[in-house]
């Protein structure tokens, strides 16, 4: 395993005899089952198809990686979609180029027998978070429609703790718990969470996870068939769930076990088909939002926010 001063990471193609194309990923989060068409396309053999041989890390901090890609020091990073408009208006160089979770999986996770039995009971709580700047913004939307302000609550960052820190009482709800992942891990614990859906509290729907470029340095070629592996690698999970668990879990030893095995199964109705698609409509509609809820300060056109790299 090859150290890098970022955190551990992790290369996923071994150096074939030709000189293969050289790419960095960063993910949003520790590997797990959202990152499934990645691994699948390496382990069978896509990215190799590709001539890529690709480099992915995990952060140490999950606000870094699209700073850092807007920075030089990434080819791709995993983001959220709301992230990319609101670092946009703060003069990222950046723009989404693909897709890997086409639907929210974001909510607001409160414990099922607990005082908040809507967000409205949120006023004088402390909420949990762990990305800075789009989780601040999402929550600010959901308690938008029930007459309150991020004024009327305490933010406490949490990191990578969602559900221990709501299961432990250090908060006493948080925002963006993944309803494919958080769930599952309380229920594990013989804890019932209650989920509230963003995109039932007031937020259009949008892509959770994204690609995201350079908008300057970007390598459209190189990222178009990193786009066609990961493309063909959900294909295969989707015709192969069952062989696709097993060789995404077989990866390694910490992939293997019922949390993991439960979020796969959740996760995987949710991954992009087309992982190159645009929908220009989504993407526009959620930026006219933000702005209408006073978070962006003008709204951007569609080409400022997202490209299709495979465009001649």
């Amino acid at each position: 395993m090859k150290l890098t001063t970022l955190t551990a990471a992790f290369s996923l193609a071994t150096a074939p005899a030709w000189a293969a194309d050289e790419m960095t990923l960063l993910l949003d989060w520790f590997l797990n089952p959202d990152h499934g068409p990645i691994i699948i396309a390496e382990e069978n053999g896509y990215f190799a198809e590709q001539n890529l041989e690709v480099e992915v890390i995990a952060p140490a901090d999950p606000s870094d990686p699209p700073k850092l890609v807007a920075a030089g020091q990434a080819d791709l990073a995993i983001s959220y979609q709301p992230q990319l408009h609101l670092q946009i208006h703060e003069g990222l160089p950046l723009q989404r180029v693909g897709t890997l979770v086409a639907t929210p999986l974001n909510c607001l996770l409160a414990l099922a027998d607990g005082p908040i039995q809507s967000p409205a009971d949120l006023k004088g709580k402390k909420v949990g978070f762990s990305v800075g700047g789009v989780e601040e913004a999402v929550l600010a939307a959901v308690l938008g429609t029930y007459d309150l302000t991020l004024d009327d609550i305490e933010l406490v960052n949490v990191n990578w703790s969602l559900s221990p820190s709501l299961m432990s009482g250090q908060v006493d709800a948080v925002i963006g718990a993944f309803r494919n992942f958080e769930l599952n891990q309380m229920d594990i614990e013989g804890v019932e969470g209650n989920c509230f859906f963003v995109e039932e509290e007031g937020l259009p729907p949008y892509d959770e996870l994204i690609y995201v470029a350079n908008t300057n340095s970007m390598d459209k070629d190189m990222i178009a068939r990193f786009l066609a592996a990961t493309e063909k690698a959900t294909q295969y999970i989707v015709n192969h769930p069952e062989d696709s668990w097993e060789i995404f879990a077989g990866t390694s030893s910490e992939l293997q076990d019922e949390l993991n095995a439960r979020a796969w199964v959740d996760t995987l109705p949710r991954f992009a088909l087309r992982p190159t698609a645009m929908d220009a409509g989504r993407y526009a509609a959620f930026e006219e939002f933000l702005h209408g809820s006073g978070l962006i300060p003008s709204i951007n056109p569609v080409e400022k926010i997202t490209i299709d790299v495979t465009a001649k």
